[in-house]
């Protein structure tokens, strides 16, 4: 999904104080994911929060220690973590933090947009008695802004799309991205239940009329609106203007 909702200074030691303290809260790591996901979980958030940055060298040892695991979970992290554009892993050097832009951003949520566009069409085809299992969901979503209920319900909808589509090469795309907010979405992005509520409304209505482009055009403009929002949340927290320790050294 585009909502990860599973739900410092630098990491070059285990100090006691408050680097132990943001590697307690960063590792706060739901227990159904695998030993692998754990570790990539954690490490985005260390990323998230800014103890990590671009150009950062990922301390496996530290990850490992502070998720009671063994190194070979945090190697498995890593080489997925690579294959998301987080890390790259550099022979006999260990993996390093990618740096990112505001682009790179935007193609990450056209890119989500563009998978459930396609499986709002498919579902409209396949299953378009979907749609009262929609408005059931949009129903109870109306009710609430806790943005715990909203991620639940937001995955519900998006969840019945896709089983509509009855498409598993979706699921197996949708598997393979990780979301770039580390955490429940809707309580750390400013906007972002607005912006769902709107969005969700918009393609229920769509995929009601069975108008499959008016359905790809919801996602597009919701998954635009909340790159934006992505995109200003991590300006605030400075990822834009952060450097790769080696460009920053050749300035």
């Amino acid at each position: 999904m585009a909502y990860d909702i599973q739900v410092a200074g630098r990491l070059s030691s285990t100090s006691s104080g408050k680097g132990d303290a943001a590697l307690a809260r960063a590792a706060e790591i739901p227990p159904r994911l695998t030993s692998g996901e754990q570790a990539a979980l954690y490490i985005r958030r260390l990323i998230f929060n800014g103890d990590l940055k671009p150009g950062d060298r990922v301390p496996q040892d530290v990850v490992a220690g502070a998720l009671g695991m063994s190194r070979i979970p945090v190697r498995e992290a890593l080489i997925a973590l690579e294959r998301e554009g987080w890390v790259t892993i550099e022979t006999h050097r260990g993996a390093f933090v990618n740096g990112f832009d505001r682009q790179a951003v935007h193609d990450h949520y056209s890119l989500f947009a563009l998978i459930y566009g396609f499986a709002a069409r498919l579902a409209l085809d396949r299953d378009p008695a979907v749609v009262s299992e929609l408005y059931v969901i949009l129903k109870q979503l109306n009710t609430s802004d806790d943005p715990v209920d909203v991620a639940r319900l937001a995955i519900g909808f998006h969840r019945a799309i896709i089983e509509a589509a009855a498409a598993p090469r979706l699921k197996v795309l949708l598997g393979a991205m990780s979301g770039l907010v580390p955490g429940n979405f809707f309580q750390l992005v400013p906007g972002s239940i607005e912006s769902e509520k709107k969005g969700l409304a918009e393609i229920g209505r769509a995929m009601k009329k069975g108008d499959g482009d008016r359905a790809v055009r919801g996602y597009e403009d919701m998954l635009r609106h909340q790159g934006d929002l992505v995109i200003k949340l991590f300006e605030a927290r400075g990822f834009f203007d952060a450097r790769p320790v080696a460009e920053a050294g050749s300035a």
